[in-house]
């Protein structure tokens, strides 16, 4: 790692330390994620103005400022699907009649099913229509082509650099893990 790298890192870890700062001082959420957008912005201007477009030095200090912006935008992935859950909890909780809650339910189950026949009734058409059988299809296959992409994927794991190892640890979505 060079100098150049390490100083410019050393200017972003100040960056960082000034949005603590100001998180200490009870800013609103969306202010401090404005202040760093400004800053993100000034601070990766400012690195192609010093450095000059394509700088190894740039490339160096972005593997390690990636783990900070990936590491965010993961984590705000992960929280979307239990936000919107209680969102639509607190929306059936605050409707005020208790019957209209009966309706809502009812028309909600009705379009469901009504779309998961259609979806069949489209497959069973097609499947007749075409000729579609399950003949031919061989045990397997589906095994030896997961071994195919692990095979594919430990190149790619072993090429990793340590910031890139370091946000592919940071789960994107926490159902899935």
């Amino acid at each position: 790692m060079s100098i150049a790298v390490i100083a410019s890192l050393a200017v972003f870890l100040g960056i960082l330390y000034f949005l603590y700062g100001q998180q200490q001082k009870n800013h609103t959420l969306s202010r401090l994620v404005l202040f760093g957008l400004v800053l993100g912005s000034a601070f990766g201007l400012s690195l192609q103005l010093i450095f000059g477009e394509g700088h190894a030095a740039i490339g160096g200090t972005l593997e390690w400022v990636n783990v900070v912006g990936r590491g965010y935008v993961g984590l705000l992935k992960m929280i979307i699907m239990p936000l919107v859950l209680v969102s639509m909890i607190a929306a059936v909780v605050k409707l005020e009649k208790g019957g209209s809650l009966g309706k809502i339910s009812g028309l909600t189950i009705s379009v469901l099913l009504a779309t998961t026949a259609i979806s069949a009734l489209i497959g069973i058409v097609v499947t007749q229509a075409f000729g579609l059988s399950a003949e031919g299809l061989t045990e397997g296959a589906r095994e030896t082509a997961r071994i195919a992409v692990l095979e594919n994927r430990v190149d790619r794991v072993s090429d990793l650099t340590i910031p890139q190892m370091l946000v592919s640890f940071i789960p994107t979505n926490h159902l899935l893990t």
